[in-house]
């Protein structure tokens, strides 16, 4: 088991995740934050102010902008960045992270110019290395409070997967272990694709039939997608899937259903994007999923749809009549 695991990443998952792994007396727990200002003011404060309000910070946690403070010896490392920062923060680091340890990443996204996984980044980057990477419902807000949650850590290397699943499991949060990283990894990055959907449907206050329908297609559509990109299909159907995808529709701290909400409500994307503190990372991956759909030919309709208002000014009433407009076939 990891005893020194530094945490890359200064924003909500990545101090919720340090206070899950400081439970553990034995853990030597260090928070990277970039911006050393913002690192001084948790150190001090114990406190996320800006990203995880009101949840105090375990006072074993090392809180540093000082990269090699917090990588020196490290066995394990989280990365917890947006997807979007992943390289700019790996090739700044790369010096300071130990060849030996144990990479993990807890991002949830496809690249938009490369079309690849947060664990192929990190790997292009750190070399052929054994990645795990986390899926399941598990927002920082209640994750960081020591609310039952229940997630998947996977890999390539199911033992890997099981030091990680070792590392993070105490009484508030159970870790099953999974050997489909691509499946965990894609279902993580559609479910907030369709969460914008069900927050349109918020918005525009269709009510909760429509939300369980969009719920349900949306399942059918990460399915289909996976299983045309190699995963395992049941994987969908697991907490890096559904259950993923129930909590992210419906929970009252995602990111992305609010901005599907905002939009459904009239709101533009400029005008929601320049509110929000934190990254609603399925607002980048629709871009993705619109990019591989169309190379293999896919039928992602209710994702073609997100796209379409988040990019190309469509309305969400006029997105949703097309979708309902759309030839009827069995299910």
């Amino acid at each position: 088991m990891a005893n020194s695991i530094c945490l890359l990443g200064g924003g909500a998952m990545g101090t919720a995740c340090a206070n899950v792994l400081a439970v553990e007396p034995t853990h030597d727990v260090r928070l990277w934050v970039r911006n050393p200002a913002y690192a001084h003011e948790i150190a001090e404060s114990r406190e996320n102010k800006r990203l995880l309000p009101g949840v105090r910070l375990a006072d074993s946690i090392l809180v540093t902008a000082d990269a090699e403070a917090a990588l020196k010896n490290a066995n394990m490392v989280v990365v917890c960045v947006p997807t979007r920062g992943i390289r700019d923060v790996i090739t700044t680091l790369k010096s300071h992270i130990p060849s030996e340890a144990l990479l993990v990443s807890a991002v949830k996204g496809i690249e938009n110019e490369t079309l690849i996984r947060p664990s192929q980044m990190i790997q292009q980057l750190l070399g052929d290395r054994p990645v795990v990477a986390f899926g399941g419902p598990c927002h920082a807000e209640e994750v960081a409070c020591g609310r039952p949650a229940t997630v998947v850590a996977a890999s390539d290397s199911l033992p890997h997967a099981e030091i990680v699943q070792q590392a993070f499991s105490n009484n508030n949060l159970r870790v099953y272990s999974n050997n489909d990283l691509l499946g965990v990894e894609l279902a993580g990055a559609l479910k907030n694709v369709i969460a914008i959907a069900a927050g349109i449907s918020d918005g525009l206050q269709f009510g909760d039939n429509a939300k369980a329908a969009l719920i349900t297609r949306g399942l059918a559509e990460m399915v289909r997608f996976g299983e045309a990109m190699g995963a395992v299909p049941d994987t969908f159907y697991g907490l890096a899937g559904i259950g993923d995808l129930i909590a992210t529709c419906g929970s009252q701290h995602s990111r992305n259903r609010r901005v599907g909400e905002l939009l459904g409500q009239g709101q533009s994307l400029r005008e929601i994007q320049d509110a929000m503190h934190a990254v609603a990372e399925g607002v980048f991956t629709a871009r993705s999923i619109q990019s591989i759909s169309q190379e293999r030919q896919l039928d992602m309709p209710i994702a073609q749809e997100v796209f379409n208002v988040l990019f190309e000014n469509k309305s969400p009433r006029t997105a949703t009549i097309e979708l309902m407009q759309r030839p009827l076939k069995p299910e």
